[in-house]
């Protein structure tokens, strides 16, 4: 497993009439959380698009325990629980400063190989550092 954290301050852009984060933005969130994780391990979503990969997302779940309000500092955790082939699948909690959960959800990858326009293996440089990291 390989975990990784993010704080994010909610903007009030991304608040909807009641303050609360309007349900929508979490996938937003989601992103910032998956990004970093992969900056963690010294790869970037722009490094793989040069390489003829990108990760369209295949599947997104949130479950809404509690609202996110405006200017709430949040803490975004990203976790790696199994090894990705084809697939990397992610599974988050959103937390806010008094470590309350907000959220949690999963979203599901797929590598696609840009040229071939098809589905491909991880990379193996991006498996070599999950690997040295696994626990």
């Amino acid at each position: 497993m390989i975990k990784y954290e993010t704080k994010l301050r909610v903007r009030y852009a991304d608040t909807d009439q009641m303050g609360y984060v309007y349900y929508g933005n979490y996938a937003q969130y989601f992103e910032v959380g998956r990004v970093e994780w992969l900056r963690s391990l010294g790869i970037s979503y722009k490094s793989l698009e040069e390489s003829n990969i990108m990760l369209p997302v295949l599947n997104l779940n949130v479950n809404y325990i509690k609202p996110a309000k405006y200017d709430d500092q949040l803490t975004i955790i990203t976790i790696l629980k199994k090894k990705p082939l084809v697939k990397i699948e992610f599974d988050i909690e959103v937390y806010n400063e008094n470590k309350e959960l907000l959220t949690t959800g999963q979203t599901t990858l797929v590598f696609i190989n840009i040229e071939k326009n098809k589905p491909t293996k991880a990379p193996q440089n991006l498996l070599d550092k999950i690997y040295a990291r696994f626990d």
